[in-house]
């Protein structure tokens, strides 16, 4: 090997793709299904925030984001289906 050659070593930072996309999905998939009507459209990502945020947890760098994607998939599921059986409910009530 020449010894004028300087061999550089560049790291590659650790990351979590699926955690960062669980805490997107969640937050986008939350704020847009908070509109009347337009929310339903935000399932698939509701149902992507879950399973990202299950698979991003295995890893353990970021793995808090990960959960924070998950349990915002979560709460958004339980208050749209929420909201609507309690409507429905309502209505079959009145």
């Amino acid at each position: 090997m020449d010894p004028n050659v300087q061999r550089i070593v560049i790291e590659k930072q650790d990351s979590n793709g699926l955690a960062t996309a669980a805490l997107v999905c969640g937050i986008i998939g939350l704020v847009l299904g908070l509109i009347p009507f337009f929310g339903w459209f935000m399932l698939p990502l509701w149902v992507l925030a879950i399973i990202f945020g299950y698979i991003g947890m295995k890893k353990p760098i970021k793995a808090g984001m990960a959960k924070a994607g998950l349990i915002i998939g979560v709460i958004t599921v339980v208050y749209k289906f929420g909201f609507w059986i309690l409507f429905l409910m309502g209505l079959a009530g009145a």
